[in-house]
């Protein structure tokens, strides 16, 4: 069998006249082929292209690259003539070789290529024909099938990619480096300086202007703008606008003299360029003569005007100032003053290009000043009270809006008619004032106590003229004189008397009361009115008693809303504290008070509607209704009793006794932290501590002058002594009174202060008491019981860890470790009470119990509320309650971040500060 291939190379013997080129199975697959072929085809065009004529093109990148560079700007003439015949003849040898070797693919050898990648060749079996057996039908049907087995073959097939790798004809890489060269210079040259390679064959106005005279001049706007720089050799524009203050830079090339600044832009006194007998002008930077010819010139624009550059290519513009106006300042909204004497300015600014500084003034405004009493006297001069205004930290000064909280109680103006001023300062030095703010009084903490007030007007009458010293001396010693009757704390009274003692010693020294002494007096009285105002009084009663006397003396002076809910909370509180005392002191002394006829029995709630009822009255203003409905609680509570369900005829359960104890422990430890407290203080502030004294220390239920009167109990009449309170309950041993398990009050240091070894000594008895305690704790078996037992052994590892510190005298790591006994500890009691209502509930019901009239098995706190079936779950006794825990906590967090923000304490101290704001 012989075959003809009409559709390959020609040297194949043509077809048979008697038999036809291609079956249509054969002509259906060439029509599929065609695509294929044509890429194929074109790939090998490719192929030939890239092999024959890649030294050209490598030669011409290579030129390209050497004039985007400019490197025939930087050679001589004679170099670059050299180097472009070189290269012209480089590339015709290229292009020469290269179509020599260059030859376009055929159809043919594109069929080839594409069969060679086909397995058993199809497309040259399709192109062949039966040469024998054409007259066979077995014959021509096996012909047949096998042209389908070819066809179906040939269907198959893809494009042929070419092959351009040249690795074997350019072994050493010169293509790359040529390239490599050309993206080169597209990145730091300009294809622009091509075109000057005309300049070296003919000298062009290029050439002229590079040997003759030539400028460039830039126009820089203040940093504060944000503008960006003006090129002037690119501002077409005859007129242009630019921010005042803006900086003229100019720079003359070529032969001096050839080209001359004119400008009137500056503001100078003779214009550079200005035909004058010197023909120069005064630099307003330098303040130096600077000729209108000078090479380098520079001067800011301050004024509307026009810059030339006389001279051969030279330009003019008329230049518009763009002013920097002031920036604005004004109040934003009302004034916000807290009950703790600090006060809120809403305030908001505004300025073109944004605010850089602020502040704001406050002066006396002496002609509103009541001039009676201390304030009769001439005031000694004082600057005026000047802040820093809060800027946005991050954002657009552009126009904000900010807050000003600052506190200026301890200020002589404080209470005083003043004048408040803001002041906002833009870059350019521009300041923008708001109008005044005429305030009555300059907020300041306000002093309910009557002496405590009495002591901080005398401070404002020292400070105000040093003239007043004698009288305040006078005065300060009438109200001491009978200390019995004004004194509640023996440490204040014997702090004012040494007060009094050094201002009288200042006040008849030979050059009088020095500002050193006035400062430190001034500071002593302070601290001893906030003492006062403030002061942590042992006895409930006696806290019952002030906070109503805080309360009468707001109603009678009037007071503003977040003073008023402030005193009221203070009242609840030392209410509820006075109830619990009671109740307490009640079961030691095993009395059942009973209900006579002319008693009556109030519940919690209808006490919280009259507590609520007096603070609605004070809010309205109806100050008589008030002073009347605190009078009659005043003397409701001092005739009040309390009577609670003793279980077991006055016997305490194990329950109660264990909640009890662990309510002594926290206690216990929360005293030996603020001691550990009191001792890190003093170490940064030598000295300072001692003058506080230690009130509240081994003095619980200690009066000065007078003691307190008792309470109308069973069998005692008003006026009588009343017990002491604060005493532990029966079976638990108290401080310092030597029952075994309890530690003891250790023994004060050479400054007063317990030693961090003595410390560290009753922090590991307390931590052997606790673990006493848990060997008996109710609730075992239950997952509340077990969840307590887990709480306090971890505030039992918390205990062993501030003791490790202390004995190191890490107090501040001490410090820690104790607050998380502290947290351990109440997380424990809270589970251990829910066992013990658990339990309750399991064996008996809920019992019942009332104000005023005693029930079998039943408790109540004094305001009503059920306290358990086991008694009251926890303590109630240095841990906040309500919504005043929310308050407290941001006093809290307030002090320490003005702590921190003290850079004058000492670095261990504001470390210690940091890891509080940071854990908190």
């Amino acid at each position: 069998m012989t075959a003809d291939r009409p559709d390959v190379p020609a040297s194949a013997p043509a077809p048979t006249p008697s038999a036809p080129a291609f079956s249509d199975p054969r002509q259906q697959t060439l029509a599929r082929l065609v695509r294929p072929l044509r890429l194929t085809r074109a790939g090998m065009l490719a192929e030939r292209v890239t092999r024959a004529f890649w030294p050209l093109w490598s030669i011409l990148i290579l030129l390209a690259a050497a004039l985007f560079l400019g490197l025939h700007e930087t050679v001589p003439v004679e170099a670059v003539w050299a180097s472009g015949a070189l290269g012209l003849a480089a590339a015709l040898w290229a292009a020469w070789r290269g179509g020599r070797a260059f030859r376009v693919p055929t159809r043919d050898e594109a069929v080839a290529r594409l069969d060679a990648t086909l397995p058993g060749r199809p497309l040259q079996a399709l192109a062949d024909s039966q040469a024998i057996g054409a007259t066979d039908d077995a014959s021509v049907a096996v012909w047949a099938a096998h042209v389908r087995r070819m066809a179906d073959r040939a269907a198959a097939a893809r494009p042929v990619e070419p092959d351009l790798r040249l690795s074997s004809r350019d072994p050493y890489a010169l293509r790359y480096v040529a390239l490599t060269f050309f993206v080169a210079a597209l990145l730091f040259g300009s294809v622009w300086r091509a075109a000057s390679v005309t300049d070296v064959a003919a000298p062009g106005p290029g050439a002229a202007l590079a040997a003759g005279p030539a400028w460039e001049g830039w126009i820089e706007p203040p940093l504060h703008t944000g503008k960006p720089s003006l090129y002037l050799n690119d501002i077409a524009a005859a007129e242009i606008s630019v921010p005042a203050g803006s900086r003229v830079s100019l720079r003359l090339y070529g032969e001096v003299g050839a080209l001359r600044v004119e400008e009137s832009v500056s503001g100078r006194q003779e214009p550079a360029g200005a035909v004058t007998a010197e023909g120069v002008a005064e630099d307003p930077v330098t303040q130096a003569e600077v000729p209108a010819t000078a090479a380098a010139q520079g001067f800011e624009v301050a004024q509307d005007g026009r810059i030339a550059i006389e001279g051969a290519g030279g330009r003019a513009w008329e230049v518009a100032v763009v002013p920097d106006g002031a920036p604005s300042v004004a109040f934003d909204g009302a004034m916000r003053r807290e009950a703790n004497g600090q006060f809120a300015q809403p305030f908001a600014a505004e300025d073109d290009y944004g605010v850089v500084a602020g502040r704001g003034t406050i002066r006396l405004d002496l002609t509103e000043v009541d001039r009676r009493h201390g304030l009769a006297a001439e005031p000694d001069p004082r600057e005026a009270i000047v802040i820093d205004l809060p800027l946005p930290i991050s954002g657009d000064r552009a126009e904000f809006a900010e807050t000003i909280v600052e506190d200026f109680s301890k200020h002589p103006w404080s209470g005083l008619p003043v004048e408040f001023r803001l002041t906002a300062i833009d870059a350019s030095g521009n300041e923008g004032y708001s109008r005044p703010l005429d305030l009555a009084a300059l907020p300041g903490r306000r002093f309910f106590d009557p002496l405590a007030n009495a002591l901080i007007e005398q401070r404002r009458d020292l400070l105000w003229s040093t003239s007043n010293a004698p009288r305040v001396a006078q005065v300060i010693r009438a109200v001491s004189h009978r200390p019995d009757d004004v004194f509640r704390s023996t440490s204040n009274y014997l702090q004012l008397r040494f007060a009094l003692m050094r201002l009288e010693t200042a006040t008849a020294a030979p050059g009088g009361l020095d500002e050193e002494a006035r400062e430190e007096i001034a500071e002593a009285l302070w601290q001893i009115a906030l003492d006062i105002e403030e002061g942590d009084l042992s006895d409930a009663m006696e806290r019952l008693r002030r906070a109503q006397d805080r309360l009468a003396e707001a109603i009678r002076n009037g007071a503003s809303d977040e003073e008023i809910a402030q005193l009221m909370q203070e009242l609840r509180e030392a209410m509820q504290d006075y109830m619990n005392q009671l109740a307490q002191q009640q079961r030691e002394q095993g009395e059942q008070p009973q209900m006579s006829d002319n008693m009556q029995e109030m519940t919690g709630d209808q006490l919280q509607q009259m507590l609520d009822r007096l603070q609605q009255l004070m809010e309205e203003g109806r100050t008589a209704e008030a002073q009347q409905l605190l009078e009659q609680l005043r003397q409701m509570m001092e005739n009040m009793q309390v009577t609670q369900g003793q279980p077991g005829q006055g016997q305490q359960s194990p329950g109660q006794q264990a909640m009890e104890g662990l309510a002594e422990t926290l206690r216990e430890q929360q005293g030996l932290s603020d001691e550990a407290f009191r001792n890190l203080q003093e170490q940064f502030n030598p000295g300072q501590q001692g003058q506080q004294g230690q009130q509240g220390q081994g003095q619980q239920g200690q009066q000065f002058g007078q003691g307190q009167q008792g309470q109308q109990g069973r069998g005692q009449q008003p006026g009588q002594q009343g017990q002491q309170f604060g005493q532990g309950q029966p079976g638990q041993g108290q401080p310092g009174q030597g029952q075994p398990g309890r530690p003891g009050q250790g023994q004060p240091g050479a400054n007063g202060m317990p030693s961090a070894e003595d410390l560290a000594r009753r922090q590991g008895e307390l931590r052997r008491e606790l673990d006493r305690q848990m060997q008996n704790l109710p609730g075992a078996g239950t997952e509340e019981g077990r969840t307590a037992r887990d709480s306090l052994g971890r505030a039992g590892e918390a205990m062993d860890r501030a003791e490790e510190a202390l004995r190191g005298d890490d107090l501040a790591g001490a410090i820690d470790e104790q607050a998380q006994a502290m947290e351990a500890l109440r997380e424990g009691m809270r589970d251990l009470g829910e066992a013990l209502a658990q339990q309750q509930q399991q064996g008996q019901g809920q019992q019942g119990e009332q104000v005023g009239q005693s029930t079998p098995n039943g408790q109540r706190d004094p305001l009503g509320r059920d306290g358990g079936n086991n008694g009251p779950l926890g303590t109630q006794e240095n841990l906040l309650q309500g919504e005043d825990v929310y308050r407290r906590a941001r006093d809290l967090l307030d002090e320490i971040r003005r702590r921190a923000a003290e850079q004058e304490r000492p670095e261990v101290e504001l470390d210690y500060l940091r890891r509080l704001l940071d854990r908190f």
